[in-house]
């Protein structure tokens, strides 16, 4: 019986080493997935905020840029048709 309990205590000495080792290595991996998760996210949420600066910048200036397109086009209309005149003129 002795022998059988030797054997017993030797066969679960190696399952328990081996279930540490891959626990380790397991452990060891998850780790670096998060850490890697953990960079996507950071460069995910950079993005975000880059787009919602983006966002915003267009809200704000979509007005004055409206009226500033709005008044270079009168001005481009007026002086073609001033440069028009000149030449039916001459």
């Amino acid at each position: 019986m002795e022998n059988a309990q030797q054997i017993l205590v030797i066969i679960l000495s190696i399952m328990l080493a081996l279930f540490l080792l891959l626990g380790i290595f397991a452990l060891t991996k998850l780790i670096q997935l998060l850490d890697h998760l953990k960079k996507i996210t950071e460069k995910a949420e950079k993005l975000a905020d880059t787009a919602e600066s983006v966002g915003e910048f267009f809200k704000y200036t979509a007005g004055p840029a409206a009226i500033g397109k709005l008044v270079a086009n009168i001005t481009g209309v007026v002086f073609k048709h001033k440069k028009a005149g000149r030449h039916d003129d001459e």
